[in-house]
This record gives C-alpha cells, sequence and structure tokens, in this order.
C-alpha cells in the first residue's frame, strides 16, 4: 500500500484528503508543518508527499526543498497561492505537480494516482502502450515488434512523458517546462515540430497510438482501437 504523507495546518484538508485517497487505497499519514513532516520521513518515510505551502516554522518551498534533498518521492504542492511565480518557484524546487484551493478532492485523487504511476514508469524506465515499447536507459522506441530504434532525447522524452500518462491532457506550457526547462528560450513552434516528427516516426496503425491536438491547450496521448486488439 503506497503511503501518501499530506503536510498541511488545517485539519480540515487533512481530513478531507485522508476521506477520499484511503478508499482508493493509499495509506494516509498527516503532518502540520513541515518539521513535523520531515521526522515522518525519517521515521517510516512516504512514497508521495503533498504539501501546503503557507505553514508555520517550516513552509512548503524550504520543506519540498529538503525532501527533494534526501528522497526520491512525488511531490504535489496543495496551496492557496495560485500565482505563475509561486508555481515557477515550487517546480524550481523539485514539486511534480501543482493544485490550487479550493480544490476538488476527486481530481487530488486523479492526480496522486497518476503522479505514482509516472513514478513507477520512472523507475523501471519502460513504457509499454498499444503495439509500442520505450526504454528509457537506451532511448530506443519499439514498435509491433521490429528493431528497437534510437530516438533524439528530447522526441524521445516528449514520448516518454505523454505515453506515462495516457488519455491525459498536456499543457503546451507544462510539456515545454518539463521537457525543455523554464529558461527555454525558444517558442511553441518547437513543441509542434517534435509532435510532427513523432507522428510520423510512429504511424497510428504500425504503433497502436496517436498523439491527439487538443485545441487550445495541448496534447494527448491515445491507444487506438487498433492498439489493444
Amino acid at each position: 500500500m503506497n503511503r501518501v504523507l499530506v503536510v498541511d495546518d488545517d485539519s480540515h484538508v487533512r481530513e478531507l484528503a485522508r476521506i477520499f485517497l484511503e478508499p482508493e487505497g493509499f495509506r494516509v499519514v498527516e503532518a502540520a508543518d513541515g518539521a513535523e513532516a520531515m521526522r515522518v520521513m525519517e521515521g517510516g518515510g512516504a512514497d508521495l508527499a503533498i504539501l501546503d505551502i503557507l505553514m508555520p516554522r517550516v513552509d512548503g518551498y524550504a520543506l519540498c526543498a529538503e525532501i527533494r534533498r534526501y528522497y526520491d518521492i512525488p511531490i504535489l504542492m496543495l496551496t492557496a497561492k495560485s500565482a505563475t511565480p509561486d508555481k515557477i518557484r515550487g517546480f524550481g524546487l523539485g514539486a511534480d505537480d501543482y493544485l490550487t484551493k479550493p480544490f476538488d478532492p476527486q481530481e487530488l485523487v486523479a492526480r496522486v494516482g497518476a503522479l505514482m504511476r509516472r513514478y513507477e514508469i520512472n523507475c523501471s524506465g519502460r513504457v509499454e502502450i498499444g503495439r509500442t515499447r520505450m526504454d528509457r536507459k537506451a532511448y530506443t522506441v519499439t514498435i509491433a515488434g521490429g528493431a528497437p530504434a534510437t530516438f533524439p532525447m528530447k522526441e524521445f522524452e516528449l514520448l516518454f512523458m505523454l505515453a506515462g500518462s495516457p488519455g491525459r491532457t498536456f499543457s503546451r506550457e507544462t510539456l515545454i517546462e518539463k521537457i525543455w526547462g523554464f529558461d527555454f528560450e525558444g517558442n511553441e513552434r518547437t513543441l509542434d515540430v517534435h509532435i510532427g516528427r513523432l507522428r510520423d516516426k510512429l504511424g497510428e496503425e504500425g504503433s497502436g497510438i496517436r498523439i491527439r491536438t487538443i485545441r487550445g491547450v495541448g496534447y494527448r496521448l491515445e491507444e487506438t482501437p487498433e492498439g489493444t486488439s
């Protein structure tokens, strides 16, 4: 059972997270601030951490940096601070996802599940979907049992990220930040070019997957009906 650490000085938020996460098979442990959270980590640890930002003694930013320094677990920031600079700071300190308050508990559960799946995929270094298999250690993609093909690093990382969460729509901003970084000086056309190259190399019939454009938002990867047969 995956152990989720919920850190928030609001006991109602912690209780709400527990009510919705535990029926989904997660074991929830709680902490009211960053100092208490680190004691939990040093004790039994956790498989994922949900952090508020505005807390007494040790705030969420400092806690995020401290967890990332010593532990390799997914981190979800759950906070009322919704400004872009706050999000950028959180991601810069090592957060994997960001959800603002007030929040839908079902969305929290979905994001926790997605983070755990991506983490498990990243640890294994392999993704298999449709008739396509990806090996992150070698940066190779194997389609329909053919010979492994080596993809350029950015193309591979983009495909690996999309395939790690099939059906999830990624915004252009998220994809650019995760693949090219916050200091990327190019434009969205670079992303479009890489998506186009991936589509050409994969082919829906052979790979069993497709990358769909979500107009005005970004992209998502889907398994085709042929890929599930």
